[in-house]
């Protein structure tokens, strides 16, 4: 759908008319941003919240420069690899309390806002604490994750069976006052700070990492909690975590592409790899093949596997370890290694280029058994349902976000009852090997697998795309942009609609680490004999039902005519985008 008025496109409905409405009424696409990021975390627990995380990116039309906002908070002071094993981990659980980094999503949204938007943090924080206060109505989507955790609930974790058990029927109202309490204090520090825009944003902001909300995480992470180990564990995080944490607003990695700029976050999180994976396929004739072929989805499977092998051998925080994205990203490695995909047979090797895995991984799963069953939020993350959500907009300025919040679920950590969210999880990506790149260690960020997504296109068009799903984020947006930049499709919603394959054949970043070598997820509109035809050639195929595959979201901005469009995947029923006349 397209307008002249701005385009949005979230998670969620609600969330999605949120980001409307600040369009609608004079704000920029950063606004919006932030308006619809605030809904989310009311709309869609079980995806994200404020104790979690949020990598951007924005293209600043001022400027007509890309930035980054890194969005991923950093391990505790306390978390060191020596202490962990102590407490007898082989790899950080994927639940209770241990895991938690510092919240960053707080401090992302309010980096994108000061520097790029027009409105008060009051301003776009109202709609979500009316939401969280007057409530929505449950949707099946949310109701059926409900379900599925409702019994830790009950039996573990009073403070979330408080907001959200009994579990409500579709349709019924669902509120969190506590969480709509918490907005109401970051409005009142806004309105009290006085003066700028900006200083009232930095005075809300610091009244959480400063002050009573990082206190009362303090305090609730003090008392143990039981995890995956089956023991009770009290978390690392402290007050102190909080107070000395700053996000940044950093470069993002770029690489040209058939004409196409495209731009991703650096090596803390999985970007990169969608860049490698292009730079693998520019040395193949893509343009000539049917994207729905099985050359076409030999040759795409191919060149993930050695991509995710180099993410998994080299990628972590770059303050920390050295990167070799030079080398990685150029054109002289990426011939290098296209010579190792074979046009005929699918390749069962783990192979990365440079570095090597962390020791102890991967875990490799019987390949023609089902995956073993993980925690409630990584598996349904597996599925594309949750742990992760995304939004997009663009104005008529030509100003682009794309943003993937995550963390803070509510199935994998219980609710801070004063806060009214639980704190994240994601030091589970971290790994207990200290020689590897993305070793555990004091302040430094999990290499995490949010991927948000900003393109400027050969036409000239901008373009901002995403989704949730895990290590399957990268793979599905690759798919939705080789169909627009490769093979010409204009129509957003079609690439979107189209059928996907990804791969498993790499170890996951979730508990417990599964590498199911050779694996690929395959969408079931895709042709029968296409197929057999990847099945002859050494895939070993499960086919995952027709429409199963992640919620990629874009929108775009054209400047040659003002144009600007949105779409979301109708995968689950549950994103929304919106086009302004």
């Amino acid at each position: 759908m397209g307008g002249f008025g701005g385009a949005v496109a979230a998670g969620h409905h609600l969330a999605a008319q949120i980001g409307a409405q600040q369009l609608a009424s004079g704000g920029n696409a950063a606004d919006a941003a932030c308006a619809m990021g605030a809904a989310l975390w009311v709309l869609e627990p079980t995806q994200n919240g404020p104790g979690g995380e949020v990598p951007i990116l924005v293209r600043d039309a001022r400027r007509d420069r890309a930035f980054a906002i890194s969005g991923q908070g950093p391990a505790p002071a306390a978390a060191t690899i020596e202490r962990v094993r102590a407490l007898g981990f082989d790899l950080l659980p994927p639940d209770g309390l241990l895991s938690a980094a510092v919240p960053a999503a707080l401090d992302a949204w309010c980096r994108l806002l000061e520097e790029f938007g027009t409105r008060r943090l009051a301003d776009v924080l109202a709609p979500a604490r009316a939401l969280a206060l007057r409530g929505f109505p449950m949707y099946p989507f949310l109701r059926v994750l409900l379900d599925l955790i409702a019994p830790r609930f009950a039996n573990e974790w009073p403070t979330s069976a408080a907001i959200y058990l009994p579990v409500r029927a579709v349709g019924e109202r669902q509120t969190n006052p506590p969480l709509a309490r918490w907005l109401a204090s970051l409005c009142d520090a806004d309105r009290a700070a006085g003066g700028s825009r900006e200083a009232g944003i930095r005075a809300a902001r610091d009244a959480f990492y400063t002050g009573a909300g990082a206190e009362a995480i303090d305090r609730f992470l003090r008392v143990p909690v039981r995890d995956a180990s089956r023991r009770a564990h009290a978390g690392l995080l402290t007050a102190s975590d909080l107070a000395g944490y700053a996000g940044a607003v950093e470069e993002p990695l770029a690489v040209d592409y058939r004409g196409a700029r495209v731009f991703k976050t650096g090596p803390w999180g999985q970007g990169p790899v969608f860049l490698q994976q292009l730079r693998l396929l520019e040395g193949f004739d893509l343009r000539g093949l049917d994207p729905a072929s099985a050359d076409a989805l030999h040759l795409w499977l191919e060149t993930a596997k050695l991509a995710f092998a180099d993410r998994d051998a080299c990628y972590g925080d770059p303050r920390f370890a050295s990167v070799p994205l030079d080398t990685l990203l150029s054109p002289e490695y990426a011939a290098q290694r296209r010579t190792l995909v074979d046009p005929e047979k699918a390749s069962l090797e783990l192979r990365p280029g440079l570095g090597r895995l962390p020791v102890g991984w991967p875990l490799l799963a019987d390949s023609d058994a089902a995956p073993l069953p993980v925690e409630p939020g990584a598996l349904a993350a597996a599925r594309g349902r949750t742990d992760t959500t995304q939004c997009v907009s663009v104005d008529v300025w030509g100003n682009v976000v794309s943003a993937t919040p995550s963390g803070g679920w509510i199935p994998t950590s219980p609710v801070v009852p004063e806060l009214g969210f639980p704190v994240g999880t994601r030091l589970q990506m971290a790994c207990l090997d200290p020689a590897h790149p993305n070793a555990l260690a004091p302040g430094k960020r999990p290499r995490t697998t949010l991927s948000p997504s900003l393109a400027q296109l050969a036409d000239g068009r901008w373009l901002a795309f995403g989704t949730p799903g895990g290590d399957q984020q990268d793979q599905w947006t690759s798919q939705f942009f080789l169909r627009v930049a490769d093979h010409g499709e204009r129509d957003l919603q079609a690439a979107i609609d189209a059928p996907t394959v990804h791969s498993e054949h790499m170890p996951s970043s979730f508990h417990p680490r599964l590498a199911r070598p050779g694996v690929a997820s395959v969408e079931t509109r895709i042709d029968p004999a296409v197929l057999r035809e990847l099945e002859a050639r050494g895939h070993r195929l499960e086919r995952s039902g027709p429409w199963a595959h992640g919620r990629v979201l874009a929108a775009a901005y054209d400047p040659s005519g003002g144009l600007q469009e949105a779409a979301a995947s109708p995968r689950f029923a549950v994103a929304y985008a919106i086009a302004l006349p």
